[in-house]
């Protein structure tokens, strides 16, 4: 049995402001980088194969938390938002017209306009799942976290998630073939010590 743990990047400037990042390549920001240098990814996840998004904020991430390079894998970029990538959630919740419904509503064909639906963002992560060899971090995104939990937990967008994903903590599935099982709660990051 291999187990993956999820970690979701740092902030960003877009993050803070309620923007739509998508595949935007959009960088962490100070504070985020100021944060992140405080943690470490805990035992015996530091020994643990290493992977990431290829985009900057989850790829920084898990260099600060790591003290390593981690490998990264294209099937690890955030679902893609097409027209809507760098608008601001609310005010596309706001429109009636836009389109926008809440995750709770989407089940796995909703697509945003020109984007990705949550099931075609699972037909590219599950052969990289698939592949793992080892005991695996990933740093990566919200959307590509809520793909993999919800497999494992069984929940088709629709109604309240069984899961609340927070930052600096790492969300755990056992897989087993093509089964993936949930930890119950998340394992936090270890608070760095001060240097003397």
């Amino acid at each position: 049995m291999i187990r993956l743990a999820l970690l979701r990047h740092g902030h960003t400037h877009w993050n803070r402001a309620g923007r739509i990042q998508g595949r935007s390549d959009i960088p962490l920001d100070d504070e985020a980088r100021a944060d992140l240098a405080a943690f470490a990814l805990p035992a015996p996840w530091d020994h643990a194969d290493l992977w990431s998004s290829p985009l900057m904020r989850a790829a920084e991430t898990a260099r600060i938390v790591s003290d390593r390079e981690p490998q990264t894998a294209p099937a690890l970029t955030e679902m893609f938002w097409g027209d809507w990538e760098g608008s601001h959630g609310l005010d596309l919740k706001a429109d009636p017209n836009s389109g926008f419904r809440d995750i709770e509503q989407w089940g796995w064909d909703y697509r945003p306009p020109n984007g990705e639906t949550p099931g075609e963002v699972w037909a590219r992560i599950s052969p990289w799942v698939a592949s793992l060899q080892r005991d695996t971090v990933a740093v990566c995104h919200i959307g590509i976290m809520r793909m993999i939990l919800a497999r494992a937990y069984g929940w088709n967008f629709d109604g309240p998630a069984p899961f609340r994903i927070k930052r600096n903590r790492l969300f755990v599935v056992e897989i087993d073939g093509d089964t993936l099982t949930p930890l119950a709660e998340p394992v936090r990051l270890t608070k760095r010590t001060a240097a003397v």
